[in-house]
């Protein structure tokens, strides 16, 4: 894999299910040559229930070693993971700026009939997430602050429709 010529970068893909994390995490990764990580693809692959939350965390603490080689080598990694806390954004901001990276955020929301509609149509979580689950998930979803916002750095892609 290429350096981007702009040092190690960590983007960080922030939102509910369906608000479409994966189709700008794929995008952004195409664009800069990134590494992405997203722990759904890999229980998939594994053939794990996807709400096993013991599991997700083995993955994604897996994952983050492997980002923080990756940033160490200073390269672009992308985490896909929902980020729904303001902690864990918080230590992957913290832990990515200890190797010297930059880091991105980019937080990605709609309303809930809008999320639950997007759901319904792709059909790919099993059991379906319903919407009564939604309605929790944004309950528990801290959304960034722009205090919190002003924390990262600029993105080196802003908007990818205009380019």
């Amino acid at each position: 894999m290429e350096r981007s010529g702009t040092g190690a970068r960590l983007i960080i893909v922030c939102g509910l299910p369906s608000s479409g994390k994966t189709t700008l995490a794929k995008a952004l990764e195409s664009r800069l040559r990134a590494v992405r990580f997203c722990p759904d693809e890999w229980m998939d692959a594994l053939s794990l229930h996807l709400y096993d939350e013991e599991r997700r965390g083995k993955i994604e603490a897996l994952q983050w070693k492997f980002a923080r080689e990756l940033l160490a080598l200073g390269l672009t990694v992308i985490i896909e993971w929902g980020t729904w806390g303001r902690s864990e954004r918080d230590a992957l901001r913290l832990g990515a700026r200890a190797l010297g990276a930059a880091v991105e955020l980019h937080y990605l929301s709609a309303p809930a009939d809008v999320l639950f509609e997007r759901i319904q149509r792709r059909g790919l979580e099993k059991p379906p997430i319903e919407r009564d689950a939604l309605s929790r998930w944004f309950e528990t979803f801290q959304e960034p602050t722009p205090e919190e916002m002003a924390l990262f750095d600029k993105p080196l892609i802003a908007d990818l429709t205009s380019s």
